[in-house]
């Protein structure tokens, strides 16, 4: 094996139905790339796919999306044709992902007054590769295949795959690859079909893929801004084929990270994909609250960086080794420090959009464990802040959600040393805390005083030390360092403590000048990092790139906090982007501004589709609306921006009921019902 680089994404066809996934160049045409093939269960069960029309390629001019689990490529195949202009022979050749495999079709169609005939050659081959490898520019030797009839089989270990293709003749070619040959006779003015299809299992599979329908609603947008009922709608097939379950509890979903490189349950991705989609239903919340409370640790493992209460960061089929970068994960790991704090901020947001009394009830032993955590590991030297290390030399050397390893820098570009104390990790803490406390008295449980006097202590000590101050005024830092030191660099980080109770008015108005300033706004949504940093670099995958969950979060907490206007700033933003990315946002793209470049820049290796990403559309949607819910006396506060305009939902959810909201030209609330609208 050659190390060579990650593979880039930005310009290749991706279906999915997790946990399966295609890659290929837009023609179909598979292995010119180095993400290229069919995956299945983060192993890459075929590497390379061509096919030939009597030894021609298709000349591609078409690639038609079929929502995410499907893609037609469409073409001409000329040396078929008669000497007119007009194309009279075209092949269309169609492309589905299932949970457990793909199919294949090929269908030929004519119009000239003859039938023609044509030899159709598709050579395939597998390497087996995991998707780790893959990542790192890798591959496999080629996968042994063998044939019986009209059904060839591989596999490697826990790995199996079969293909079937009725009506071809199957052999192994000289060169190892697996050739399909079909004779076919397209009649004239008439059309005839072909195809294969692939089945894989995998024997050490942690998680399965649905095929039962989404268990949220799907909201109807009329009027106002397009561009946000076209994002909210790719973004909710894009989900729906994100959804998984887990080997272990296959009752209960919850969202695959992100496509390629995460199909699989991240706690805090998983945590705050189900937070955005809330307005639409509490399932998928209760889902994800119940599969990771499943997880949650129960005893101090340093080599999975388990404890007890903590959540989990990522579940994978084996342990993950990341080449050239010495980190090695097991495949439960729990490196994460706010995933944990999280799991009780979608508890209490769950809560409060209507998830049945009961269900809460069942999860308050899971929540104690959390808030506990916090206290007991979470603030491993008891100076009231929570703070994170990498004990064995081989986890994640950053844990928030900014995790490569040159998140944490000073303004000079230097690295942060650790422990590291993250600013938005404390927000988090003091949300679950006082949320938490919140639940406990709902509840009858005792320890509610208790915990409230817990986030007054870290939010004066957050006052304390995180507050610095700099030409342009005063602004947390990003974190503090192992020695204490409040770490100087503007970042985005700053958005997530809005809206969570830690800021008083007067410093999250200091907060909010700084988000909406031209060196962290881009124009395209927040740059992670100022770009009056050392460190600062657009295409920085967390040092200037900017991140669509992470805009929203800062947009959610703008509006909860009443800086409307601010918060449409930054959805202006991000609907340009929507546009730019055909409304399929990537997990990232570049920090470059809006007014350099007319569409947004691709971060060439982003996940897309990806869950977080993905669902902010629905978060922005909330914002837009003002949305407050309260299902306890079932109602839900209306405030919506100005950007809402004479905007009509349908398909609002508030436990039980449907919920729908009609806005005139001037975002005045003209009709509501499923719940009692409080404006203003």
């Amino acid at each position: 094996m050659n190390a060579t680089l990650q593979p880039l994404l930005h310009d290749e066809i991706v279906i999915l139905r997790a946990p399966t996934q295609a890659w290929s160049s837009p023609s179909g045409a598979i292995g010119s790339g180095a993400i290229h093939g069919i995956y299945h269960s983060d192993v890459r069960i075929v590497s390379r796919v061509e096919v030939r029309y009597d030894g021609y390629e298709v000349e591609s001019i078409a690639t038609v999306p079929g929502g995410a689990e499907s893609v037609a490529f469409i073409g001409l195949l000329r040396h078929l044709d008669d000497s007119t202009p007009d194309p009279r022979v075209r092949v269309v050749q169609r492309r589905t992902v299932t949970t457990t495999g793909a199919i294949e079709s090929i269908v030929f169609e004519s119009t000239l007054e003859h039938e023609v005939s044509c030899t159709v050659v598709v050579r395939l081959q597998s390497d087996l590769a995991e998707m780790d490898l893959v990542k790192a520019g890798l591959t496999e030797p080629l996968a042994a295949i063998s044939i019986e009839g009209e059904t060839a089989s591989w596999g490697r270990d826990a790995i199996e795959a079969s293909l079937r293709a009725t009506g071809a003749a199957l052999a192994i070619a000289a060169d190892g690859f697996l050739e399909l040959t079909w004779t076919v006779t397209i009649p004239a003015k008439g059309s005839t079909r072909l195809g294969w299809a692939i089945e894989a299992s995998d024997a050490d599979a942690v998680v399965r893929g649905l095929t039962t329908p989404p268990g949220w609603s799907v909201p109807v947008l009329t009027g106002g801004d397009d561009r946000l009922a076209r994002w909210v709608s790719r973004a909710l097939g894009d989900l729906d084929a994100l959804r998984l379950t887990t080997v272990a509890d296959p009752t209960s979903e919850f969202l695959a990270a992100g496509a390629p490189w995460f199909f699989t349950l991240f706690g805090r991705d998983s945590i705050w994909a189900a937070r955005f989609m809330l307005p639409l239903g509490t399932r998928l919340a209760g889902d994800t609250l119940r599969v990771l409370a499943g997880l949650q640790g129960t005893a101090t493992v340093a080599e999975t960086a388990e404890q007890p209460g903590k959540i989990m960061h990522e579940l994978r089929r084996g342990t993950l080794e990341i080449p050239g970068a010495g980190i090695s994960l097991p495949p439960l790991y729990y490196g994460t420090v706010d995933a944990t704090a999280l799991w009780v901020c979608l508890l209490h947001d769950a809560w409060r959009w209507g998830l049945p009394g009961d269900e809460v009830r069942s999860m308050i032993p899971q929540l104690v464990a959390a808030l506990e955590w916090m206290r007991d590991f979470g603030d491993a030297d008891g100076d009231g802040l929570l703070e994170y290390v990498d004990s064995t030399g081989k986890g994640l050397a950053n844990q928030g959600w900014k995790d490569s390893g040159d998140s944490v820098q000073w303004r000079n570009g230097s690295l942060a040393e650790g422990p590291i104390a993250l600013c938005e990790v404390q927000a988090y803490a003091f949300e679950a805390a006082t949320h938490g406390a919140d639940l406990l008295d709902h509840f009858g449980v005792d320890g509610g005083d208790e915990w409230r006097a817990w986030a007054a202590l870290l939010k004066s000590r957050f006052n304390e030390t995180f507050w610095i101050q700099d030409s342009d005024g005063a602004y947390p830092a990003i974190a503090l360092d192992a020695q204490k030191r409040a770490v100087d660099t503007v970042t985005s980080n700053l958005g997530h403590l809005l809206g969570t109770g830690l800021l008083d008015d007067r410093q999250a108005a200091l907060v909010t000048r700084r988000l909406v300033s031209p060196e962290l706004n881009s124009g395209f949504g927040l740059r992670t990092m100022s770009t009056d940093s050392a460190g600062y670099w657009p295409l920085s995958y967390h040092g200037g790139s900017v991140w669509t969950h992470d805009t929203a979060i800062a947009i959610h907490g703008l509006s909860r906090d009443g800086f409307v206007a601010e918060a449409g700033t930054l959805v202006s933003g991000l609907l340009a982007a929507a546009s730019g990315f055909d409304y399929r946002m990537p997990e990232l793209h570049s920090g470059d501004a809006a007014s350099a470049f007319a569409s947004p820049v691709p971060y060439p290796a982003a996940c897309r589709p990806q869950a977080w990403s993905a669902a902010a559309a629905v978060s922005v949607l909330g914002s837009v609306l003002g949305l407050n819910p309260d299902a306890q006396s079932a109602t839900i506060g209306v405030s919506p921006s100005p950007l809402a305009g004479s905007l009509s939902v349908s398909g609002l959810r508030l436990g039980d009921a449907d919920v729908s909201i009609t806005l005139n030209h001037d975002g005045e609330v003209t009709a509501a019902s499923g719940a009692g609208v409080l404006v203003g």
